[in-house]
């Protein structure tokens, strides 16, 4: 009597050729790839297999001959932490940036494959923001690949092409952010002075509803975003991405004006901002009146560097780290930092008030132990 089997199986097909299967990890059961032409060839695979399970080195062909593109797509359709607006960029940029990877198996994605598809995309005419972008979702896509165990290492090894330096973003002054809403069309105002001197991204501000604009106690709360998608054209509300992005934000005094104008004349019965149907307000709508207001003032801004304008400019007034990221809505410290930064320049006026000091001499008191924390 034959013994039993303790992994695998093995079955003669009608054809003469032997078919090897087991129970994989997933606990579901496979079948190799090819089929043998005798038993022994079969258990001599069953064994190999069962090897490389027990160290850890196995991979799962199965998943592993997948095409790219069924597999990412797969991959954005069941990933509950992937946006509409990111997904429609990801599959814009395969479209786009990424056809000759779409074809190919996950195992065939391979350094090399990347390395020469990542050079052909900056060689080409996409902007290097989209190719970065390729490249981050290429990499997230593999490295998912790898827990399914369908390869054994993400073949995305290039330093640096993931990341998106952003460009130095224009700093608008507050005399050209007054240029720019007097010549804006009245009804866009309130969303220049909201970008500008309070620092809401254009989702956020025509996300906002009549009540989120408290003037008694001079404070704009955020706490939805909307979302216009490119291609279909639809558009949701949402929750920030963070606690954080819920949030008050203090309105400047010299606001208040544009501010009670606003609500008088443009303002919808339930939304801040609505169009001349009444009707939500498209965040198109506002940047096309920006673009025309800022061609007749002649200064280089987009629409999102007022939100830079408006940071750097509390920062220039003292704010701490803590007060930008709450007006910012960020739960982290880097974006916060970067405004900081921004101003450093205010260095040179330390300096000079370090010279007071020296000339006033020992007319100056000294605290006897200075404490300095790295």
């Amino acid at each position: 009597m034959a013994a039993r089997r303790r992994f695998g199986k093995v079955r003669k097909l009608p054809s003469g050729k032997f078919q090897a299967s087991f129970i994989g990890p997933t606990g579901k059961r496979q079948n190799a790839p090819q089929t043998f032409r005798t038993k022994t060839d079969a258990d001599r695979w069953l064994v190999n297999v069962e090897a490389d399970i027990s160290r850890g080195a196995w991979l799962d062909e199965r998943i592993g001959r997948q095409r790219f593109e069924d597999y990412a797509s797969a991959y954005l359709r069941d990933n509950p932490d992937v946006g509409p607006r990111w997904e429609e960029t990801c599959r814009r940029n395969m479209r786009l940036h990424m056809t000759e990877l779409l074809d190919k198996p996950l195992i065939a994605i391979t350094p090399p494959v990347v390395r020469s598809w990542h050079a052909k995309a900056l060689a080409g005419t996409g902007g290097k923001t989209s190719i970065a972008q390729s490249y981050r979702f290429l990499r997230t896509v593999m490295n998912q690949a790898k827990r399914d165990g369908a390869i054994s290492a993400n073949p995305c090894t290039i330093k640096g092409a993931g990341s998106d330096r952003a460009k130095e973003r224009t700093v608008a002054t507050p005399a050209q952010v007054a240029e720019l809403v007097e010549k804006i069309t009245p009804r866009y105002r309130a969303a220049v002075l909201l970008a500008a001197w309070c620092g809401l991204r254009r989702g956020e501000i025509i996300g906002l509803a009549v009540v989120d604009l408290d003037l008694v106690a001079d404070e704009v709360w955020v706490r939805r975003n909307r979302v216009e998608l490119l291609e279909s054209g639809e558009a949701f509300d949402k929750d920030p991405k963070t606690d954080a992005g819920k949030r008050p934000v203090s309105i400047p005094p010299h606001l208040r004006p544009f501010l009670v104008e606003h609500l008088e004349k443009w303002s919808g019965d339930t939304w801040l901002f609505v169009g001349q149907d009444k009707q939500r307000m498209r965040g198109n709508a506002i940047y096309q009146a920006f673009v025309r207001a800022r061609n007749r003032v002649g200064v280089e801004v987009s629409f999102h560097d007022l939100r830079h304008t408006g940071q750097t400019l509390a920062a220039a007034t003292g704010a701490t780290l803590a007060d930008l990221k709450k007006r910012l809505g960020h739960a982290s410290t880097a974006a916060a930092l970067r405004y900081l930064h921004a101003v450093d320049g205010r260095d040179k006026q330390v300096a000079v008030e370090l010279s007071k000091l020296a000339a006033r001499g020992n007319a100056v008191e000294l605290p006897r132990t200075i404490i300095v924390r790295h």
